[in-house]
Order: C-alpha cells, then sequence, then structure tokens
C-alpha cells in the first residue's frame, strides 16, 4: 500500500499576524497595567473590603441596639461609650467581636508595623489595629467618618494613639507608610471612599462637623 500524504501544509503566523497579535497584547498591557498599579498604590481590594467588613458590623449592630453605635451606647447596656470616651479602640472592636467574625480584617496587609490577632481576647490589642473609629458617627451624620486607615499626619507629624480632635481646617495628610499618600475611609451610611491627600480636606468639611473626634489605635 502506498502512503497517503496530505496536501495540507501546516502554516506558520504570517507577519501580519504576528504583528496584530503583538498590537493586542500591548493594549491589554495598557488596560491591565494602570489598574494593577493603582491597586498596589491603594492597599488593593483587601484594605477596601476589611473596612467594608468593619462598616457592616457597624450597621449590623446598631440594627440590634436601637439604631446607636457601640460609641453612644453605654457599657452597662452592652455597648462602650465610656471606652470611647478615653480613646480606647480595642474595647469598641471587642463589643463587636460576634459580628466581625474575625480580627484580622483590622488589620491592613501593607501596615508593617502590627501584627494579626488570633482572637478578640487575651491576644487582642492596639497593635492588631490598622484602622481608626469615628466617635462622632452616627446615623444622623451619614457622611461622618466611621472607620479608615490610621495612618494620619497633622501638619508633617504622625498622629499618636489615643483621641484625636480634627478640625475642619487642619492640616491632615495621609502619610507614605501605607498607601502612598492615598487612604480608605468607611462613612456612616456604609460606603468606603478612596481619598488622596488633596480630597481628604473636602470631605472633613463634608461631614458637616466643626470637630471629628477619632480614636486611633
Amino acid at each position: 500500500m502506498k502512503p497517503r500524504f496530505s496536501n495540507q501544509r501546516n502554516q506558520a503566523l504570517t507577519l501580519v499576524e504576528v504583528l496584530l497579535v503583538i498590537v493586542v497584547l500591548a493594549a491589554l498591557a495598557l488596560i491591565i497595567l494602570p489598574a494593577l498599579s493603582a491597586a498596589k498604590r491603594t492597599g488593593g481590594s483587601r484594605c477596601v473590603t476589611n473596612i467594608k467588613e468593619i462598616g457592616l458590623a457597624f450597621q449590623i449592630w446598631e440594627g440590634d441596639n436601637n439604631g446607636k453605635f457601640p460609641m453612644e451606647v453605654s457599657v452597662m447596656n452592652g455597648g462602650a461609650k465610656e471606652s470611647a470616651v478615653i480613646g480606647n479602640v480595642v474595647a469598641i472592636f471587642q463589643v463587636m467581636s460576634n459580628e466581625l467574625s474575625t480580627p484580622k480584617i483590622l488589620l491592613c496587609q501593607k501596615d508593617k508595623d502590627k501584627n494579626y490577632a488570633t482572637n478578640f481576647n487575651s491576644d487582642f490589642s492596639a497593635k492588631n489595629i490598622s484602622y481608626f473609629i469615628g466617635l462622632n458617627a452616627d446615623k444622623d451624620h451619614l457622611q461622618s467618618f466611621l472607620s479608615g486607615d490610621d495612618n494620619f499626619a497633622i501638619s508633617g507629624v504622625p498622629v499618636k494613639s489615643g483621641t484625636l480632635e480634627l478640625s475642619s481646617n487642619a492640616a491632615i495628610a495621609w502619610t507614605t507608610t501605607r498607601h502612598n499618600r492615598v487612604g480608605n475611609i468607611g462613612l456612616a451610611d456604609g460606603s468606603v471612599q478612596m481619598l488622596n491627600n488633596p480630597q481628604l480636606p473636602s470631605f472633613i468639611q463634608a461631614t458637616g462637623l466643626a470637630t471629628n473626634r477619632l480614636t486611633i489605635p
């Protein structure tokens, strides 16, 4: 039997087809790379997700407590009002431990100065928290700061742990230690805003409060 030979030939890509592939890949790179760069600059979706989950925990808690956040409810009634007054951010998050489920969402992946906690009790302290809590946040001020990245600087000086009295004309900015002068703020309405330094003052003024009191871990 004579062997059969196919008349079909394996054809390589033509020069035009190769150039077309290169153009398509270059176009995709122009679309994808800026998005990846922005994600890296802002801490990526994980940090935003953390703050959204914190906001959701607040919403669930206030739904079970007559529309009040833990900062508005006395310790005697299961809240953390007295602790909030002295800037104890740990106690506020501990009150919401059931709603938060895990303390791991309280740590930003870009915060290299702190560590993950495994529980809300013996292993939990300010060293496991990357986010502030807004003491003025309530359902009557939906644009007030509820939580967010705590790496602020006032007039170039990084803020310290405790209560921060933030006036509407404060010279506030994000430091470069976390998201390269960009940060995330969770508002009382449940939204999360990604802000750069020039945007911060206008959002502070939008809260409608002369002074925003924040607890810094």
